[in-house]
């Protein structure tokens, strides 16, 4: 017995080295955790129980039957963050270069397998040079496998991918599919064709962190939904993002103990909105005042700025929040910012987070960008997020809600259980402006002062018509409320639809317009 533990000891040993100390060296001289260091330093102390661990790949083409390593270049198994169980694993770039290989794939196949089947949240820690060429199609294969797994998993249990080096190629679509990505600056890129392809097809000369880094997919596509300066950050916001979401997508979100009281007033609210119509002011600023203090996590922070979106607590209690942002293109909706908010509802409806949304919307942006980019077809995906939400919706509108962006919104007509509005909101078909020079035309060009007439005409129809009370009047708004009470009445609310229960028509799915 104690030669076989030896050999059991040798063997345990020769899988930690990974591809050796010179490979070791070379990822720590990037700035870059190795593998195991990363799983370590993310999971809970002590709580990693590794799979497959003597696995080695079954490949003899081009000389790979000499070559065989130890886990054959992923590292995989489960732990705890934050003494919930996750599933976890992390591609080794000292072995084969983390290239995915048809062993590798069954590795992650089998975590996520059983993730699924215990309903914990899987997590994926990406540094591969992509597919492993000396293995052919078996390696292709694999990826599609993976690929399933990752349908198969969405809206049952979180799925987040952290890129932590290169991902190319076919490589990128399980992160995309998956709930949320996160990018490490500098040392990770995410592209589907590299800088040298893309030069000898197209001429154009790019860089790797203009093409695919966290700069470009946290702020120009949209890919990257949080970015970090390193790779203990990077898991660090993991292990934060965890702490917000539910095991499964039949459990609710867990509840924190809360430091701040229920019942205090919002009273900075009452000054937030401008007197002047046009001008803008940080939407943030009233989310941190609802929420409790310290707890809002934004989500996609750089990206479609218009909309802001992120997880946050009411007494302890986690919601998803989505808040037009004034400071930003007035808080109009755009195709990204329509798509970004869209996802988000999605992923919240999916794992029973109840929904905040803070309304200062004056529209659509206007132009033939927009329309030419599909702005009808993308501001739909928000319009249908909202309506097929059955998760308890909140809504309150600060100041401006105009035309469609109205009802899109989170409105009383697409299924928002509690509707407010602050005394400061202006609820209309259009702004007052556009609207006077459409009902008063005539008699604007009939009148000796025509700006001094208009002046006159949109402060009387901002009086009459653009308020909060012929809304609240029919039910579409349930209550105008002094901004100081928001916190208050949104806690009592959520407490109040913690039993919400939804039935829908029977149905395959639904064809959201993507």
């Amino acid at each position: 017995m104690e030669d076989r533990l030896h050999r059991l000891r040798e063997l345990r040993e020769k899988a930690n080295e990974g591809g050796g100390p010179e490979r070791i060296e070379r990822q720590h001289d990037r700035g870059k955790l190795t593998a195991r260091e990363r799983i370590e330093y993310f999971l809970d102390e002590d709580s990693f129980t590794e799979f497959d661990q003597f696995r080695t790949h079954r490949s003899s083409n081009f000389g790979m039957e000499e070559r065989k390593l130890l886990t054959d270049g992923v590292v995989s198994g489960y732990g705890t963050v934050h003494g919930r169980e996750v599933f976890v694993f992390a591609h080794d770039f000292t072995i084969f270069g983390g290239s995915l290989g048809e062993v590798f794939a069954e590795k992650i196949c089998k975590v996520m397998d059983m993730a699924i089947e215990v309903g914990a949240p899987i997590v994926g820690l990406n540094d591969s040079s992509g597919a492993r060429i000396q293995e052919g199609v078996a390696s292709l294969a694999g990826f599609a496998d993976i690929f399933h797994r990752n349908q198969q998993a969405s809206g049952v249990v979180p799925q987040i991918s952290a890129i932590m080096g290169p991902c190319a190629g076919g490589a990128v679509y399980s992160p995309s599919i998956t709930d949320f990505v996160f990018m490490v600056e500098d040392t990770s890129h995410m592209f589907i064709t590299g800088p040298d392809v893309i030069e000898t097809v197209t001429g154009e000369e790019v860089s790797l962190e203009e093409l695919g880094g966290a700069g470009t997919h946290g702020n120009k596509t949209g890919v990257a939904h949080v970015t970090a300066d390193s790779d203990e950050a990077l898991l660090d916001r993991i292990r934060l993002l965890l702490s917000y979401l539910p095991s499964n997508n039949v459990e609710d979100p867990p509840r924190v103990d809360p430091t701040d009281d229920a019942t205090r007033s919002t009273d900075a609210l009452r000054d937030v909105v401008p007197a002047e119509p046009q001008k803008p002011y940080d939407m943030t600023a009233v989310i941190e005042e609802v929420l409790d203090q310290g707890s809002f996590f934004e989500i996609n922070a750089g990206f479609a700025r218009n909309i802001l979106v992120g997880f946050g607590r009411l007494d302890g209690h986690v919601v998803g929040v989505v808040a037009n942002q004034p400071r930003v293109n007035a808080g109009t909706l755009t195709v990204e910012s329509s798509m970004k908010a869209a996802r988000f509802v999605r992923f919240c409806d999916a794992f029973n987070i109840p929904i905040l949304t803070l309304v200062d919307v004056p529209g659509y942006m206007p132009g033939t960008d927009q329309e030419h980019r599909g702005i009808i077809r993308h501001g739909a995906k928000l319009l249908y997020a909202y309506s097929e939400a059955s998760v308890p919706l909140l809504t309150v509108i600060s100041r401006k809600a105009y035309g469609g962006a109205y009802c899109v919104m989170a409105s009383k007509h697409l299924g928002a259980d509690v509707n407010y509005a602050w005394p400061t909101a202006e609820i209309a078909v259009m702004g007052p402006d556009g609207a006077v020079n459409i009902l008063y035309r005539q008699e604007l060009e009939r009148a000796d002062d025509p700006d001094r007439r208009r002046e006159v005409l949109v402060d009387e129809y901002r009086e009459e018509f653009a308020n909060p009370y012929q809304a609240a009047e029919r039910g579409f708004i349930d209550d105008v409320i002094d901004p100081a009470d928001t916190r208050r009445r949104l806690i009592a609310d959520l407490e109040m639809l913690r039993g919400k229960r939804e039935s829908a028509p029977d149905k395959k799915h639904g064809n959201i317009p993507l």
